[in-house]
């Protein structure tokens, strides 16, 4: 018979995996009498679960819809499972500019019992991904660490390279994770220049927490902070470019983040964006899918109308050979 506290665990994953129980059902599991089970809802109940009583022949019991949320107990495959799919998550930038899947993959991994962690490693040493974008990516262990750093709020030392190669050490004020859907951002307050900044997080080196607890009086919006910073200086190129829809609909099809916006008039929309280079920015313009008139440079312009050629030339080819 198992001891008290590993029955009681028992019971809380075995009332976790269907709807209901039966007092019969989960004494048959327990290999207890049903009185015992009786005496067990009610520890559980003195420790916060909230377990409601089924009425019916035999009786039974439940979690109640809209309690606490009591302790997750997981087996290992379980705990593995989670681990896995926040770990993908992160990889990823599913999430957005939410770092949730960061910091409870920080947290899991704490927590994480020696077998467990050395599985979770050699899958990390094994799994490889095809490539999911031609951008370099932040490794998922300075996200973890950044996410760190933000949810502690600790001063920390930041070594960084920026997009010449040069690299810095700079202390700075964490604040918050921003994902713009091609690279993850880092925005903090610099203290040496008393200013906010955002780092991009595949060009941070090492991340070292200083211990000391700061608070940052008069945050920003961390979000609109990166999308500013790219619309005016993260790009050699930009450009303006007039969509036929109203402001709504133009920052729905163009994110914030990507591009600033202007209403010109109740059915057309300016944008300011920027890119890499000409071809570059008239290859996204071409995937936005919808009218568009780009008002300046002339280099994107023409950049977009070479790409249009060369479709038009290359499918003009195509139709007359099948019309042979």
């Amino acid at each position: 018979m198992l001891a008290t506290s590993a029955r009681l665990l028992r019971l809380v994953s075995l009332l976790s995996s269907r709807p209901t129980w039966s007092n019969a059902e989960l004494a048959r599991q327990l290999d207890v009498t049903e009185r015992t089970v009786r005496r067990d809802v009610d520890k559980l109940r003195e420790l916060g679960y909230g377990v409601e009583s089924v009425p019916g022949p035999g009786g039974g019991y439940r979690f109640g819809a809209g309690n606490r949320m009591p302790p997750l107990n997981l087996d290992d495959d379980e705990v593995f499972a989670v681990a896995v799919a926040l770990r993908e998550a992160a990889h990823g930038a599913a999430l957005g500019a939410d770092p949730a899947a960061l910091s409870a993959l920080l947290k899991l991994r704490q927590i994480l019992p020696t077998r467990m962690a050395r599985r979770l490693a050699g899958l990390d040493a094994t799994v490889e991904h095809t490539p999911r974008c031609e951008t370099p990516r932040a490794s998922a262990d300075v996200l973890l660490l950044l996410a760190s750093v933000c949810r502690a709020s600790e001063r920390t030392t930041l070594t960084y390279r920026d997009m010449h190669g040069t690299t810095t050490v700079r202390c700075v004020d964490p604040h918050r994770l921003v994902y713009t859907g091609a690279h993850w951002y880092f925005v903090a307050r610099d203290v040496e220049r008393s200013a906010w900044r955002t780092f991009r997080a595949d060009r941070v080196v090492e991340v070292v927490s200083t211990g000391e607890v700061i608070e940052v009086p008069d945050a920003p919006d961390a979000a609109q902070l990166v999308s500013d910073t790219l619309t005016r200086t993260g790009y050699p190129f930009f450009a303006r470019v007039r969509l036929p829809l109203s402001y709504d609909d133009a920052r729905r099809l163009v994110a914030p983040i990507v591009a600033t916006h202007e209403p010109d008039g109740p059915n057309a929309t300016v944008i300011s964006i920027g890119g890499s280079d000409p071809d570059q920015l008239a290859g996204y313009l071409l995937s936005l899918r919808t009218p568009l008139e780009v008002l300046s440079p002339d280099t994107v312009r023409e950049a977009l109308l070479a790409r249009l050629d060369v479709l038009y030339r290359g499918n003009e080819t195509g139709r007359q050979k099948a019309d042979k």
